[in-house]
């Protein structure tokens, strides 16, 4: 791989990269969706951290939050996969160059609904990547029914009382034995980026779970840029749907410790409470009690609440070459056909 020689522009990293060079196409989700400042905060810090792009591998599966590898890291290579098979497709590609950095975002559907299964076992495997749930309690791309994370008794105009308990993406991490679990907003971009450099730099799955507010099916009845609103005045020429841009929800002067209430675009309020400056992120059981406490508190726990540094990562139980698997001619990666006729033979004789 070419190296690209440091630029005399003071703008650049160590590696003599821009920005620019960590950016990928313009968005084409809603004006203030949360999940361009996730992507935002995902090219701040792979540019500090001095990461090459084109040694990081992207994945996702479906949904809006699948769309946003598009928008970071234009230089990468992507696979964007089935619904809730992203974890399955990261492996393989991982497995064939253990060399590359994985990067996968998904949902709280792809993730929690259709794709539990898959995200459960890549934690136990601990599969050394970062994992980004971009998280709004909403299917965004299919017009915001429930998802698995929506909180028992939220309101949504279109689909009325949602009468189930919410999936927790970290308890569900913690509890599969994910080596890394931590929980963002995306609209407190100072936190975020910090968590996102130390998931790049951890060794194993480094689980996300950050909170993206969705602007378009969360917008009050008597706006009249509403979805209320338009469908009763409107006369139909044909069936297109117009989003209203809102003003991306951020916050400031969150200090550790304290807690916020934040308004979401339809006048609702949710609380954010960061971890205390001396919370000891290594203990497993403590990271489930304050999760438990903040859900009995109706409170939103942000920071990392759980890290094991020296956590054996699934390549480590394989006896792989330093090689890439993708890079190996098929006479060295299939079995020698003397070796083929030799087990042929015992299965014969049996």
């Amino acid at each position: 791989m070419m190296e690209t020689t440091t630029s005399k522009n003071t703008n650049t990293n160590t590696i003599g990269l821009s920005r620019a060079d960590y950016r990928g196409a313009p968005s084409t989700l809603c004006q203030g969706c949360g999940h361009n400042s996730i992507s935002s905060q995902i090219v701040a810090a792979c540019y500090e951290l001095n990461i090459r792009p084109e040694n990081i591998i992207k994945f996702s599966g479906i949904g809006c939050s699948s769309k946003s590898p598009t928008y970071f890291l234009n230089r990468s290579f992507g696979f964007n996969g089935l619904h809730g098979r992203m974890p399955s497709l990261a492996q393989g590609a991982m497995f064939a160059n253990i060399h590359m950095k994985g990067l996968g975002v998904s949902g709280d559907g792809d993730t929690a609904s259709i794709g539990m299964g898959q995200f459960k076992h890549l934690a136990r495997r601990n599969a050394p990547m970062v994992y980004i749930v971009e998280n709004n309690g909403v299917y965004g791309l299919t017009k915001g029914q429930f998802s698995a994370t929506a909180e028992d008794g939220l309101v949504l105009k279109k689909q009325g009382t949602n009468s189930y308990l919410p999936v927790d993406i970290c308890m569900e991490a913690l509890v599969t034995n994910a080596s890394f679990v931590a929980r963002g907003f995306a609209g407190d971009p100072k936190q975020l980026k910090n968590l996102l450099k130390a998931a790049f730099s951890h060794v194993g799955l480094a689980v996300l779970d950050i909170i993206s507010p969705c602007v378009t099916f969360h917008n009050k009845e008597n706006s009249f840029h509403s979805y209320q609103w338009g469908k009763e005045n409107e006369i139909a020429l044909h069936d297109i749907t117009f989003v209203p841009a809102k003003e991306e929800i951020t916050i400031e002067d969150f200090e550790p410790g304290s807690t916020k209430e934040v308004e979401l675009h339809d006048g609702s309020m949710v609380i954010l409470k960061k971890l205390d400056q001396d919370y000891d992120p290594t203990n497993r059981v403590e990271a489930l009690r304050v999760l438990e406490e903040a859900e009995h508190n109706n409170t939103m726990l942000t920071g990392l609440l759980y890290v094991e540094p020296c956590a054996k990562t699934m390549f480590d139980r394989y006896d792989l070459p330093d090689e890439p698997l993708n890079r190996m001619p098929n006479e060295r990666l299939r079995p020698a056909p003397e070796s083929m006729d030799k087990i042929n033979r015992m299965l014969f004789l049996k």
